[in-house]
This record gives C-alpha cells, sequence and structure tokens, in this order.
C-alpha cells in the first residue's frame, strides 16, 4: 500500500499526487493533497447500455464532515442529500471534461472525488478537477487530456494562485482555469468590477500554473508505465450521411438563409425537410443501403440531419459571416425591459426579453434570521443574498414532470448571484436580506444572463442601493481550422452548433462574473482574450436599454417590505438587552411588535412594517444601553410604586428608584402623597451601588418650571497653617 507520491511545488504551495494506494478496485485513482486538504478521486468505466446515443458521464463531489473534525447537524447525523455547494463542485468537474472524452464513446463513465480531510487554506475544488483528470488517465479511458484547473486571487495587485478562503473573501477576484496543452477549456469566475484586461492577465497567469500540473501528470504516467489512451475516430458507415448531405443541403441552406423568420418557423420547415426525407428513404427498395441504415437504427436520420444542419449553420457563419437570424457576428438581438411589473405585495418585479429569451426576476426583502445556514464544509456558514433560477418545461415549448431544481438550475442560479454580489450594499448601511427568484419563461439561448438583467431591474425597484446596475451576454465561437469567427448574444441553435458558451457579466466599470464552457480540447489564451473584450459592448449596450426601464433604485421600499433600523451597542451590553431567560427582548418585542435579531459583534437589526414602531424598539434598547452618571437630570413618568418608593422610567426601558427620603425636603408619610402612577417628574441621579441599581432624588430638583432651590452655603473651614 506504498503507492508513488509525486509532489509539485509553484508559488510557494505543494501539491502532492499519489498513486496506485487508494481504491484497488476502480479503474483509476488518485490521492490528491495539498497543505492538509485531501481529496480522492476515482475513475471508473463500465459497459454501455442499449440504446445510449450520448456520453453516460457521471461526475459527483461528496463531502464528509468528518473532513473538517465535525459530526452531520441533521437528524440521522449523516450526511443526506449533497448541499449546494458539493452540487456547484460536481458540476465544476464535469464542465472541463466532458469536452475532453470522444463524442463516439458511449460507456458509462462515473468520477468521484471525495474530501477527505479539510484544511481551510486551502479549497478542495479546484484540486478534485485535476485529480479528475490523472484518475481517467490511470483508468485507461480514451481522454484527451492531460487537464488540470487552478485558483486565481487577486490580492491588491498580485495575482494569488490557489488562495485560502480568507484570501478569495478579501480580495477582488475568484478565478478558476482549467486547461489542456491545446488551451483554456474552462473558466469561472467572481471578480469586483475588474477592467477586462486585469481578467485577461488573470487567465493567463493561471494557464500557466495549469500546464506545470500537466506536465507533472504526463511525468506521473510515464513513471507508472502508463500509456496514455488517446481518443481515435472509429469508422463509420457512411452510406446514410452521404445521402443527407447529397439530397438535403440545398433545401436546408434555403431554409437558413430565411432570416426573418422566427425560430418556430424554421423548425417546422427543417422538420418537414426531414419528414419528407424519411418518407423518400421508406419509399427505397428494401435492399436499398440507406434504407438499411434508417431501419437499423431509429435514432439514424434525426442524429445525422441534425449534424448536417449544424455543419451548414457553421459554413453560413464562417463564410458569409451571417447568422440564422439575419445578425452580425456581434450584433444584440431586440431587448425589451420592464421594472414594476407585479404588484407591490412582490418587493420588487423585473421583465427582461431579448430576442425570444424572456426571464421574470422577482426580489423579496428579508430580515437577518431568514439567511441560508450552510450546513457544508465551506468555513463561510451563511448566505444573506440568494439567487434561485427556475427553467420550467413550459419556457421552451415542452411538457415534463416538474421537479426539484437539478445542477443547471442550481448552477445558473449561483452564477447570476455571483454577478450581482460585488454591487450589492454593505451590510451596515442595507440590513436586509434579499432573495432574488428568476422565472425564465421563454427561452432561446442565454438565460443565466438574461436573469442577470432581471434581478438588476427587480432589485433595483425593490429600492436596494446598487452601487452599480449589472447587464450580462452570452458569447459563441465557431472554430473551423484556422478561421474563428466569435458570436455575440448567442441564441439556442447557436450554442447547439457552436464551440464555446462563454457568459459574461458587470457593470460599466468592469467584470463581475464569467463562466467559459468549451465543446473543443481547448482555446488559446489570445482567443479567449478577443472573446471578454467583444462582450464588453454588448454589456454596455444592453445596459443601457435597461436603464431606459429604471435608472435609479426607488426611494422607497415596498409598504409590504420589512422596515429594518440597524445600530450598534457595546457587545458587553447584549445580555442586558436579552435580560434573564429572554425575558427583557420579548417584552420589548411584544411591546413594539417588532421582530429583533442580535449579533456578537453587537449589531442590533429591528424588523417592523411599522416605522414608528421600529423607532420606538430602537430608543428602549438604546435607552437600556446607555450608562447613566451621577449628577445626570432626566425626566419621566412613574411606572410603579412600592411602600418605601416609586420606579421612574428614565429612559425607554431603564428604570430608577426615588427612596420615600428622596420625595421631599420634608418628612413623607406615604409615597401617594408626593407622586402617582403615571406622573411626569423630574429626577436626577443621587447614586448607582453596587448592583447597577439607579437610585434617584426630587431633594433640590426643579419640577413644572420651579427655579431650582439655591444651593446652601459651603460651611466656611478655617484655611490651613
Amino acid at each position: 500500500m506504498k503507492g508513488q507520491t509525486q509532489s509539485i511545488s509553484f508559488d510557494g504551495r505543494e501539491i502532492r499526487l499519489t498513486t496506485g494506494r487508494y481504491a484497488p478496485q476502480a479503474g483509476g485513482s488518485v490521492m490528491i493533497e495539498c497543505g492538509d486538504t485531501s481529496v480522492l478521486v476515482t475513475a471508473t468505466r463500465s459497459s454501455g447500455r442499449e440504446g445510449i446515443d450520448f456520453l453516460p458521464l457521471i461526475c459527483d463531489y461528496e463531502e464528509r464532515l468528518y473532513a473538517a473534525g465535525r459530526i452531520p447537524g441533521s437528524f440521522m447525523r449523516r450526511e443526506g442529500r449533497p448541499p449546494e455547494r458539493a452540487t456547484l463542485i460536481s458540476r465544476l468537474i464535469d464542465r472541463p471534461m466532458r469536452p475532453l472524452f470522444p463524442s463516439w464513446l458511449r460507456d458509462d463513465l462515473q468520477v468521484v472525488a471525495t474530501c477527505m480531510s479539510l484544511d481551510e487554506r486551502v479549497p478542495a475544488d479546484v484540486l478534485a478537477v485535476t485529480g479528475a483528470s490523472l484518475a481517467t488517465l490511470m483508468a485507461g479511458i480514451p481522454f484527451n487530456g492531460p487537464m488540470a484547473a487552478v485558483r486565481v486571487g487577486l490580492l491588491g495587485d498580485d495575482f494569488v494562485l490557489n488562495p485560502s478562503y480568507r484570501e478569495i473573501e478579501r480580495g477582488d477576484l475568484d478565478l478558476i482555469v482549467a486547461g489542456t496543452p491545446d488551451g483554456v477549456v474552462m473558466v469561472e469566475a467572481g471578480a469586483n468590477q475588474l477592467p477586462e484586461q486585469d481578467v485577461i492577465e488573470a487567465i493567463d497567469f493561471g494557464y500557466e500554473a495549469v500546464c506545470e500540473l500537466i506536465k507533472a501528470q504526463q511525468s506521473i504516467l510515464k513513471d507508472a508505465g502508463i500509456e496514455q489512451v488517446i481518443p481515435s475516430t472509429p469508422e463509420q458507415d457512411s452510406t446514410l450521411p452521404t445521402y443527407l448531405e447529397k439530397n438535403c443541403t440545398k433545401a436546408i441552406g434555403e431554409v437558413l438563409k430565411q432570416f426573418e423568420q422566427t425560430k418556430g418557423e424554421r423548425d417546422d420547415k427543417l422538420d418537414a425537410i426531414r419528414t419528407s426525407t424519411a418518407e423518400t428513404i421508406q419509399g427505397l427498395k428494401e435492399n436499398d443501403p440507406v434504407r438499411a441504415a434508417v431501419n437499423a437504427n431509429g435514432k439514424a436520420l434525426a442524429n445525422h440531419f441534425k449534424a448536417l444542419t449544424k455543419k451548414l449553420m457553421r459554413q453560413q457563419i464562417v463564410k458569409d459571416g451571417k447568422r440564422v437570424d439575419g445578425r452580425a457576428l456581434d450584433e444584440v438581438r431586440p431587448i425589451s425591459a420592464a421594472a414594476g411589473v407585479l404588484p407591490k405585495r412582490v418587493h420588487g418585479s423585473g421583465l427582461f426579453q431579448r430576442g425570444l429569451t424572456q426571464v421574470l426576476s422577482t426580489a423579496t426583502l428579508g430580515t437577518p434570521s431568514d439567511a441560508q445556514e450552510m450546513d457544508d464544509l465551506n468555513p463561510n456558514t451563511e448566505k444573506t443574498y440568494l439567487h434561485h433560477y427556475n427553467f420550467p418545461p413550459y419556457s421552451v415549448g415542452e411538457t415534463r414532470p416538474m421537479r426539484s431544481p437539478g445542477r443547471r438550475e442550481i448552477g445558473h442560479g449561483v452564477l447570476a448571484e455571483r454577478a450581482i454580489i460585488p454591487v450589492l450594499p454593505a451590510k451596515d448601511t442595507f440590513p436586509y436580506v434579499v432573495r432574488v427568484v428568476s422565472e425564465v419563461l421563454s427561452s432561446n439561448g442565454s438565460t443565466s444572463m438574461g436573469s442577470v438583467c432581471g434581478s438588476t431591474l427587480a432589485l433595483m425597484d425593490a429600492g436596494v442601493p446598487l452601487k452599480s446596475p449589472v447587464s450580462g451576454a452570452a458569447m459563441g465561437l465557431i472554430k473551423e481550422g484556422d478561421e474563428v469567427r466569435i458570436l455575440t448574444d448567442i441564441q439556442g441553435i447557436e450554442d447547439f452548433l457552436g464551440d464555446m458558451d462563454f457568459k459574461v457579466a458587470g457593470t460599466d466599470k468592469g467584470i463581475t462574473a464569467l463562466q467559459m464552457d468549451m465543446k473543443m480540447t481547448g482555446l488559446a489564451v489570445n482567443t479567449v482574450a478577443d472573446a471578454v473584450n467583444q462582450a464588453r459592448p454588448a454589456r454596455l449596450h444592453i445596459l443601457e436599454k435597461m436603464m431606459e426601464a429604471i435608472d435609479t433604485p426607488r426611494q422607497g421600499l415596498s409598504p409590504h417590505a420589512p422596515r429594518l433600523l440597524s445600530f450598534r451597542i457595546d457587545p458587553e451590553l447584549i445580555g442586558t438587552v436579552i435580560g434573564p431567560g429572554g425575558r427583557t427582548i420579548k417584552g420589548i418585542t411584544e411591546r413594539t411588535n417588532t421582530k429583533i435579531d442580535i449579533e456578537d459583534s453587537g449589531i442590533v437589526t429591528i424588523a417592523s412594517h411599522d416605522g414608528a414602531a421600529a423607532e420606538e424598539a430602537q430608543k428602549i434598547i438604546e435607552g437600556l444601553t446607555r450608562k447613566v452618571n451621577e449628577g445626570e437630570v432626566f425626566t419621566g413618568s412613574i411606572t410603579r410604586i412600592i411602600p418605601i418608593g416609586a420606579f421612574v422610567e428614565i429612559l425607554p426601558g431603564k428604570e430608577g428608584m426615588i427612596h420615600i427620603s428622596q420625595l421631599s425636603e420634608a418628612r413623607v408619610e406615604k409615597v401617594e402623597d408626593v407622586v402617582k402612577v403615571g406622573d411626569e417628574v423630574t429626577v436626577r441621579v443621587r447614586e448607582i451601588d453596587n448592583r447597577g441599581r439607579i437610585n434617584l432624588t426630587l431633594r433640590g430638583v426643579p419640577q413644572n418650571g420651579e427655579e431650582a432651590a439655591p444651593e446652601p452655603a459651603p460651611t466656611p473651614v478655617a484655611p490651613l497653617t
């Protein structure tokens, strides 16, 4: 069980790759470690199933709370449904891996990454991506790798390779770059409105480190005597593709050149061509090889027809510079935007449409107690901004059962969340928890960026004081040999026929989020840079259209939104506000009908639908926490009377007692002879005893406009001799 370990050092950090020691029955396995973070990654292949016409790849990231020395908080005390971050890391592994497998592979493939130990200084996600590549190579699966991934942070003016969680939080950039020897294959990023050039330099910086990890994998394979299985396309029967190319090319080409038609009209015409072709083929002789090829595989005709359509579309773009809807390569589809489309019971709403893609976003304001608690390995245990994305079947004119959100929905929601977070106001100025829900009403490409735009409109309509509005656009790419064409604002069919889906979101100042996925084995960094730069004028154009709907956040909140007051008290006085067994704070909430949250740092947040009630609660808490000094004079009401004195509320929520002997200069037989409950009196703080009790006096204190009694002259004393 010794295995083989190879270490790679770069940028002051060491990554260790151990093979041949763990999971001996898996096709391939590697333990990849950095610091005290350890991730076991396995890759397994099994025989393909009948009728499968796609690559059945499953990538799973498994979190075990023992990795952080914790026991799960669920009733069963074991891990259950994967948390959101685990789902996102599963996607992070899948996205750079999938395009590197040959398109003809139909065997079941599964990559499982299990976080066995977590060092808070070293995130596990990029390690899992790199480990997935090596495990696949060790398993002897056909794979256009090696592939590796690194994270790049920006602290000040310096790029940091594989930063810690704290460095990510403090930095202006969180970028993940995955690449192969052929170039960049995936980019994932969140940024604090960074200029395009800074992001491009970060991608280039990260790809250099990726190349070092690729060399390490090649070295391990060489030392282990394992030859990489390079995919080679098996020979396929060209009878049917040749027939379709000869008989359908002209008809398909004519349809693709009718730029004025809608998506539905184009799809109907293409379906009609395919149906007519199918009827013609069935009219051929029974022994005809074309008819035999179609009858042997029920999906063959549809698949080859799609492939031919895709080929012709790409040729039209590369040769003629024309897209299927007649747009220029850098042209954005028609845009419409509206804010406040729903009644104000919805705190904020925005409708954004680009071509046939339509997204309705809503914003809901909540109190600090509405923050989401995250039960996972990430040190950040709370989310105060939630972005949820829904993709119902009617958005693409289909019917299917509606289930809980899948990986795609979760991923698109978090992408939009990442785009918006950098422009949200600071917690101390806007203490609300915010939830945005993006409902995709119609989909024809780039719904994730549509949700960014719609959500910006909704947040501004809700009165959230965003630092800057955010827009987004999806970029595509066609590469034929040395010919490269970058497409702005791709629609659904261009996503299908293209080689890249590159989503770019940001403000007029810079980028806030990136997500790039490839269908190729790699893309040069300079081409990625061209796509980033081409996205900027598109983003600004979209932003201009959005500002026509609403250019600044609403001044007032919805009448149905909670009102929050936030202020700070001395953390040592939190116990005073809460009181024994919580009686004090419970009394305040019942008296004012408010909701009160107190953080350990002393930040108090009061929530109420009645602004006056919230202010009353604030006055009470400020009164409870205000330090009272001897000699201070207060005016307050008598709240209760006992035989030995009377209590006065000198500050909201804070009482002091006037002893019966301090009610008057003369002797007082009964307290009620001088004061009654409800009387307003002016008192002086006589003393504060060692138990913190406030003792008051009326003696010598003018009441109701009376002049103060003259201070007695001090008794003269003889001078010191």
